[in-house]
């Protein structure tokens, strides 16, 4: 239930109450509408924003779920014990006072997040290089990004997407390198299925180790053996060169340095042409496929190739980038309709964060440390004495910096480390040991926080008003939908504040739009079209323009500005794409065709440590699920941590379906559910990033990955980490449903998930513990005085057992041993779910003393989040209504018409019942 729903502060567009938003998710940044009735918030797309027009995923349609109370951060504290916040705020800045003048500016950093807003980056990164002095202020969007940027800037001169999301529509060849699209972009992927679906010609290429639901869309996908990207794009341009490709007239008017670009390629795969044979080898991509890709890349003039963090998150991602632009550059395909590199982010405003700076390596504004006019310019803009002279530190040195004592005071952001970054451990001890730790967070327990000195409470996505840029370079309006909870203020309002208290001008701003004015008149100054970011035009905007203002895309570089609520003013004609005119922002107007060459990921397996474990996310949760966890239906699909691996591998190391893993690295060790499958090749591992301490008692992924980073963008090795794989022997198990939350210490294998009513547990000991049976019946959902019903076979050790007060089922467990062939799969007792939420029932009773659902409850694995349809419901339509395609099935059981995510998996379920069946 929402509280606070007043109207909120900000105005907004307003129709029949609908205000429109920004999505806070991915960096798709699709436009929302949402409204509030009866203390509960509604939400749908926008269907006027150029993002999604209306589209949504299961996350953005879920949305609404998620604003509410529960776990919310609503005062500020200090060693635990709340405090006004004039106390909270002269304490953090003095702090920060004492550390500079006791250890110098660059005894501080900030850490901050894709999460924030434009406003909130911008004055965190002026307070830190133009007021504080140093540039020890860096963000997640380190993890996610930074290589493209690097690899954007060594080919363009500046940090540049050059693409729209248009392109997806008009390319002729789209091919998907390092992305699983489906599941992490959906909208998108609906704009590319879509376009397939019209122009069944248009050839879709996915390049990828693993198998995954983008496939699906694929004409031919290149499973690509982990970390070698360059060898294929090498190969690419060696063959184009070879073949007559190459695009001689642009080259020569455009780019600079192909013929050491060439050199590089040929000595990677073939100095007499491409040599198919060595490619394959080094790649583990079939001869046949290459020749098929590259052959058809090289006849297809539009070409739009897509790529994220399989690309970005490794040691040699600044490599990937650019052998990937060089193939743009040196057949001219960048800057025209369907064509480009296009690297898609991972978070709502990591471009908005790269705008103003929020890397360490960045001045505001697309300026840069390297460059003294720049430096010149921020610092009269400012108006400022000094200014940080050198890059601070990236994300994995500024904790390494931490650990070693160098950095006294630290400030993270929305944000959660000790669950993301690499080696998390280290970084966990190195927090645990820093002189003073500041968190500003709208969560109150997240394993950050739990190692926070001072904790402050921040606005929540729905309550916060500002701006994010999505990937295409579109600047939406977040707007505020409900009032803040609790003490909670906006980020912007925060930093500011403590920046006034350290003596700091220039941060009296009264709103966020006096913010955004300022960072708007900035990309401005000095530029003359020097700079590719330039929105001075926006500077312009009164409170009421900054409040109706419509998504715009940058560069704007004329007025007037269009709004929602004047459709009678002129629009602004906007830039979709950059580079047509072929003139980059290098000193001599030409693109750099940079010298890349083929090189494995730092760490390589071993005996010790054999397999090569990937991770990323899954389709309905979000980063450390702070958000998406709160959403009961966005846990069912996945509801536990698991490691995918392949049959073969699963035969060496005696390994089961459903039963539980443990993984060790160099660096740390986790424990997930096993799922062999073929979509994953011999020798590698899968495991997603979500879970953290809050939730799993060992799913946080990020204590085995490797802290090896990219000499150039610092950006981790997240998708090639080796690692040991085990079973993890266990006597009992069992899955639980509680109205309130338990304590987990007595159980060493734990998963904790929200459902309808209360929680959903997954529990394990080890094969040497006690019976957790006595641990369960010590619950406080089974000690009140109620009606318990329990039934035991001693034959097969399982046990069940319910409690019930006043016709309400208080909580109820299934226990089987560890022997009986993993027989929790989760996906088998997915009824257990809906109980709390329903009236008690005989139905319920006995489906609890029997293990087995009565027809009632009957729904099986979840398939479709959107829809809250089951793998049953979709068995029955297939068997028993011959429903035996996907608009078949769609229209029999609703499953699929929401976002479109889950139809890989209707179409799975569609061939193993039809085959069934026969």
């Amino acid at each position: 239930m929402l509280k606070g729903t007043q109207q909120p502060a900000t105005s907004a567009p307003d129709t029949d109450g609908w205000i429109k938003s920004t999505c806070p998710y991915c960096g798709v940044g699709c436009g929302i509408e949402a409204r509030v009735e009866d203390g509960h918030m509604l939400v749908r797309g926008d269907q006027s924003h150029p993002a999604n027009y209306g589209r949504l995923c299961s996350k953005g349609l879920a949305l609404g779920e998620t604003v509410i109370n529960d776990g919310r951060l609503l005062e500020p504290s200090i060693n635990g014990e709340p405090v006004p916040w004039d106390t909270a705020l002269d304490h953090v800045a003095k702090a920060f006072q004492d550390s500079i003048r006791r250890h110098g500016p660059d005894s501080v950093a900030l850490y901050v997040s894709g999460q924030l807003l434009t406003e909130d980056y911008y004055v965190a990164n002026k307070l830190v290089k133009g007021y504080i002095g140093t540039g020890n202020i860096d963000t997640n969007s380190r993890l996610c990004m930074s290589s493209s940027v690097a690899g954007h800037k060594r080919a363009f001169g500046s940090d540049t997407v050059p693409n729209c999301y248009q392109d997806f529509e008009q390319a002729d060849m789209v091919v998907l390198v390092g992305s699983n699209l489906a599941w992490c972009h959906p909208v998108l992927y609906q704009r590319l299925k879509a376009a397939k679906q019209q122009r069944p010609e248009l050839s879709i290429v996915v390049v990828d180790p693993r198998v995954t639901d983008s496939v699906e869309l694929a004409d031919l996908h290149l499973a690509i053996q982990p970390g070698t990207d360059v060898a294929l794009f090498n190969g690419l341009l060696n063959y184009l060169a070879e073949n007559d490709y190459l695009n001689h007239a642009y080259t020569e008017q455009h780019t600079r340095g192909l013929a050491d670009a060439l050199a590089s390629a040929r000595q990677d795969t073939g100095k007499d042409g491409a040599d198919f044979t060595l490619i394959s080898t080094v790649t583990g991509v079939p001869v046949e496929h290459l020749q098929r890709f590259y052959k058809h890349f090289a006849t297809t003039e539009k070409v739009l190739t897509v790529y994220s963090q399989g690309v970005n998150q490794s040691s040699a991602g600044v490599d990937k980038v650019n052998s990937i632009i060089n193939c743009h550059l040196c057949t001219g395909r960048i800057g025209k309709i369907g064509s480009g590199p296009f690297s898609v982010t991972g978070q709502p405003n990591a471009m908005g964060g790269r705008e103003v700076g929020g890397l360490a390596n960045m001045l505001a504004a697309h300026m840069e440390f390297g460059n003294k006019e720049h430096q010149q310019i921020v610092k009269a803009f400012w108006q400022v004495d000094t200014i940080a002279e050198k890059p601070g530190l990236k994300a994995v040195d500024l904790f390494d910096a931490v650990d070693a004592g160098k950095i006294k005071v630290i400030w993270i952001m929305a944000t959660n480390p000790v669950v993301s970054m690499p080696d998390a451990d280290k970084v966990k001890r190195a927090l645990e040991k820093c002189p003073l730790v500041v968190v500003s967070d709208c969560i109150a327990d997240t394993d950050t926080v739990r190692c926070a000195d001072i904790v402050l409470p921040a606005m929540g996505w729905a309550e916060k008003s500002g701006t994010v840029t999505n990937s295409e370079r579109r600047i939406s309006r977040q707007r505020q939908l409900i009032a803040s909870s609790g003490q909670a203020k906006a980020d912007w309002w925060i930093i500011c504040q403590v920046a006034l208290r350290m003596g700091y001008a220039g941060f009296n701003f009264n709103a966020a739009a006096d913010v955004f004015r300022e960072y708007a008149q900035m990309t401005g100054f000095h530029n003359q079209g020097r700079r590719d970011l330039d929105i001075s035009p926006l500077a312009k905007l009164t409170n009421d323009g900054y409040d109706q203002l419509a998504p715009q895309q940058w560069p704007i570089k004329q007025q007037p500005v269009k709004t929602q609520l004047s459709p009678a003013v002129d629009q602004m004609p906007e830039q979709k794409r950059f580079f047509a005119e072929g003139q980059f922002y290098t000193a001599n107007g030409k693109a750099n065709l940079v010298p890349v060459s083929y090189r494995p990921p730092m760490t390589q397996a071993s005996r010790q440590y054999p397999m090569a474990l990937n991770t990323g996310r899954i389709r309905d949760q979000w980063h450390t699920m702070t958000r998406t966890g709160l959403a009961p239906k966005l846990g069912a699909h996945k509801p536990e941590p698991y490691v995918q691996i392949n049959p073969q591998d699963a035969r060496s190391f005696q390994l089961q379906n459903g039963a539980i893993a443990q993984l060790n690295s160099k660096w740390g060790q986790a424990k997930a559910r096993v799922v062999i499958t073929a979509d994953i090749k011999p020798g590698q591992l899968f495991m997603p990033m979500h879970w953290t301490a809050v939730d799993s008692s060992e799913g946080r992924v990020c204590t085995l990955i490797s802290p090896d980073v990219d000499p150039i963008s610092g950006q981790p090795e997240s998708k090639f980490t080796p690692v040991a794989i085990q079973p993890w022997v266990y006597q009992e198990q069992a899955i639980l449903i509680s109205r309130d939350a338990i304590a987990v210490s007595k159980f060493d294998y734990w998963v904790k998930r929200k459902i309808e009513g209360g929680f959903c547990y997954y529990l394990a000991n080890h094969q040497d513990k006690p019976l957790l049976v006595q641990h369960l019946k010590s619950l406080p959902a089974f000690t009140k005085k109620g009606e318990c019903i329990a039934f035991e076979n001693k034959n097969n050790g399982s046990y069940r057992a319910a409690n019930m007060l006043n016709g309400e089922l208080l909580g109820a467990y299934i226990v089987a041993r560890a022997s009986n062939a993993s027989p929790l799969d989760a996906s088998q007792y997915a009824w257990l779910d809906t109980l709390l939420a329903r009236e008690l029932s005989t139905d319920i009773q006995r489906s609890i003393l029997s293990g087995q659902a009565a027809d009632s409850l009957v729904s099986g694995k979840q398939i479709c989040a959107c829809k809250q349809v089951g793998e049953y419901t979709i068995r029955d339509a297939i068997q028993q209504q011959a429903c035996n395609s996907v608009a078949a099935v769609s229209a029999c059981t609703q499953a699929g018409t929401g976002c479109g995510s889950c139809v890989p998996e209707i179409k799975q379920l569609i061939g193993m019942y039809a085959e069934r069946d026969l």
